[in-house]
């Protein structure tokens, strides 16, 4: 049997498990996980969220490990699905819930991986509490450090599964958090001038952690929800703040499993790239203003789709939302995006934008340096904005906050200024300026470089190797340094975001999870024990 040391046990190193366990790969694994309890994953621990904070991803979108998110929801025990007010009769497939439940449903699979490894004559030991310091690739196998254990570990293959990366709950004061994952949901916020810098997902849910120590949530039968503040708490203001000054629309009913494209299809994008980069952005983008036509002339008449270019297409997409009310947009969305769902109807256009964005990803790293600029301020902003559609419930409670006197929404623009203080936060726009007790930086996660890597021997072999971007292959093992090659995989999300830069969320982490254990199945079936007698 060979060896594999996993580190980090969210749902990219869980399905990197499962893979493994479904293909009855003879290995042993050992999964490391630095908190107290794997399986969970930083972005569904309870001890970051509060159950306001709700998933984007509903049980249709998850690829399902031992059994789907919604028999096991179903499986749960009324009276603790009631703390989350969740009603088990009303439980559906599409139904977006608080993202805590994911982490416990990643853990029971986890553990019945476990259990199904056994049954395959497969070891699979969890390894909690145990922090990985560093990894080394060999010729003849992976070494690994562990905070615990002073020798190294020696694996035939190391997956890296670290997840998101965020700056430490130690670097945040009373009065700036520079991400909603730095101590803010242990944070006491007094009712005061509070500023959020972004308007996505993870903005509002820095708005819930605040809003969730002042006031409670009441919805009414008719889904209706308001905020009711508490005594004392009536100085609470939260402002979002984001260059473009827009909110996020509504997540959208579409067909799951995705229908076929038909003219930007990965054999037709893959074709493009094929015939060099001179001008791939502009001809792809023809494929992107072909597919749209199709599905939806009318739409495609409505904004000149014909004479649109990858420059422009974004000021057409984004243009409704600029020219109404934030909030009155967001309802007047959100009530559409409701009738849809009520009445199964697909809105062609956002759809057809939907499928193409992960087919679009594949052009990003052989872009010239001109075309990504060009990409990365059109193109790739609308297919963010597209797939990063948040819950309806989302929508109901940020305007409850706005119906409340709490919550506002600033514009930035291009050129604004920042100020942080140990007393507080000023924002210059325009030549005003904007003054917040505590500030929240919810931008969400930046793409990190091989020198951000927290492993010191990887580092300096990657930077040696002249890699300070780390490239993987198709299985996701490192591309150089030679011994890296079919022995370390890199699955961990803030290091694929340069050339992979819609690498988000759970469904990425299956198709990580998936290609990593390749790594693995595809290897020589004799293996020998690994050796290091020199360490």
């Amino acid at each position: 049997m060979g060896t594999i040391g996993i580190v980090g046990s969210g749902p990219t190193g869980i399905y990197t498990v499962a893979a493994l366990v479904k293909n009855a790969t003879p290995v042993d694994i050992t999964l490391f996980e630095q908190g107290d309890r794997a399986g969970v994953g930083m972005p569904y621990d309870g001890d970051s969220n509060t159950r306001l904070m709700l998933a984007n991803i509903a049980s249709i979108e998850i690829p399902p490990i031992g059994m789907t998110y919604l028999d096991w929801l179903r499986g749960q025990p009324d009276d603790w699905l009631g703390r989350y007010r969740i009603d088990k009769a009303k439980l559906h497939e599409r139904q977006f819930l608080p993202r805590v439940l994911l982490g416990q449903y990643f853990r029971d699979q986890l553990l019945w991986l476990v259990d199904e490894g056994r049954a395959h004559g497969i070891a699979i030991t969890i390894r909690e509490n145990c922090r990985v310091t560093d990894i080394e690739a060999r010729a003849d196998g992976v070494a690994l450090w562990v905070e615990t254990d002073e020798a190294p570990l020696r694996f035939d293959w190391v997956a890296i599964a670290t997840g998101h990366v965020w700056p430490d709950a130690d670097e945040a004061t009373k009065a700036y958090f520079p991400s909603p994952w730095s101590g803010l949901v242990d944070a006491r916020i007094p009712p005061c001038r509070v500023g959020i810098m972004g308007t996505s997902l993870s903005a509002i849910d820095a708005a819930m952690a605040v809003v969730s120590q002042h006031g409670d949530f009441v919805e009414n039968a008719d889904e209706a929800v308001e905020f009711k503040h508490d005594a004392g708490s009536e100085d609470l203001s939260i402002t979002l703040m984001s260059r473009t000054g827009i909110l996020p629309e509504a997540d959208f009913y579409c067909p799951i499993p995705y229908e076929p494209l038909v003219h930007a299809t990965l054999d037709a994008i893959t074709a493009e790239i094929e015939a060099g980069s001179a001008r791939l952005l502009d001809r792809c983008f023809g494929r992107f203003v072909q597919e749209i036509a199709v599905a939806d002339p009318w739409w495609a008449a409505r904004i000149s789709l014909s004479e649109r270019t990858a420059d422009d297409f974004a000021d057409a997409y984004f243009a409704d939302r600029i020219a109404h009310n934030p909030f009155r947009w967001a309802q007047f969305n959100l009530s559409e995006v409701e009738h849809n769902k009520r009445n199964r109807i697909t809105v062609a256009w956002r759809y057809a934008i939907l499928r193409m964005h992960e087919v679009f990803q594949d052009i990003v790293p052989v872009l010239d340096e001109a075309d990504r600029d060009r990409f990365d301020s059109g193109l790739g902003r609308v297919f963010m904005d597209n797939y990063a559609a948040i819950p309806s419930q989302s929508i109901r409670r940020m305007l409850a906050l706005h119906r409340a006197g709490i919550l506002t929404l600033l514009e930035l623009g291009s050129d604004y200024g920042k100020d942080v203080t140990d007393h507080g936060t000023t924002i210059t726009v325009g030549g005003k300026t904007h003054d917040f007790d505590v500030f929240i930086d919810a931008r969400g996660q930046k793409p990190l470089e091989s020198k951000d890597l927290p492993f010191p021997r990887l580092r300096a072999q990657l930077i040696e190797a002249g890699q300070d971007i780390p490239s993987v292959c198709d299985d996701y093992s490192l591309d150089r340094p030679v011994e890296a090659r079919g022995r370390v995989a890199l699955g961990a999300l803030p290091y694929l975001l340069h050339d992979q830069p819609f690498v988000q969320g759970i469904t990425a982490g299956a198709e990580i999870g998936s290609k990593m254990a390749q790594m693995v199945i595809r290897a020589p079936s004799r293996l020998r024990r690994v050796c290091f007698p020199h360490l």
